[in-house]
């Protein structure tokens, strides 16, 4: 029997996440996709703001007989409550939404980056590796052995600072 996922041979529209799954590898293609999706948020936050002006006027203006001052508001109030919610909501998914388009870019090039310096240092440690070591220089001031002119500029520790000629 022949296993559906691993077909070769199977449509591409047997795979409902193939178009996703090419869309997530491409960042261009990722920001064009999320920019639709912008776009239409962005469309439904203006509409329901037409829709949030038009309820607070119809649902302020209908008053019952007997209201005092204020009640009408003080009603009209949950409902304009929650189209601003739903507006201050749809307006954190478009901030998201553009967020999320540049950080898919930024991790693309963070992979270059990366890519890049891993080549450089690769290409520095062969450089280290393949260099020749300079021959050790002989150290003429060593032990046992005084030089006549070692003054300031000659190299010294804290246990030969008692033959150290002075100024």
């Amino acid at each position: 029997m022949e296993d559906p996922v691993n077909s070769e041979d199977k449509p591409f529209f047997d795979d409902p996440n193939a178009a996703l799954r090419e869309i997530a590898q491409n960042p261009a293609a990722y920001a064009h996709y999320l920019a639709d999706f912008h776009r239409v948020v962005l469309d439904m936050a203006a509409r329901l703001e037409v829709l949030q002006r038009e309820t607070r006027v119809h649902c302020r203006g209908t008053r019952v007989e007997g209201d005092k001052m204020g009640q009408a508001f003080l009603r009209s109030f949950p409902v304009e409550k929650s189209l601003t919610d739903v507006i201050k909501h749809l307006k954190g998914v478009t901030s998201g939404l553009e967020k999320s388009a540049h950080k898919r870019h930024a991790h693309d090039e963070k992979v270059k980056e990366v890519k890049k310096q891993r080549k450089e240092k690769a290409l520095l440690k062969e450089r280290q590796k393949n260099a020749q070591l300079p021959p050790a220089a002989q150290n003429a001031g060593q032990q046992g052995v005084r030089n006549p002119n070692m003054g300031y500029g000659g190299p010294t520790s804290i246990y030969n600072l008692d033959r150290r000629e002075s100024a």
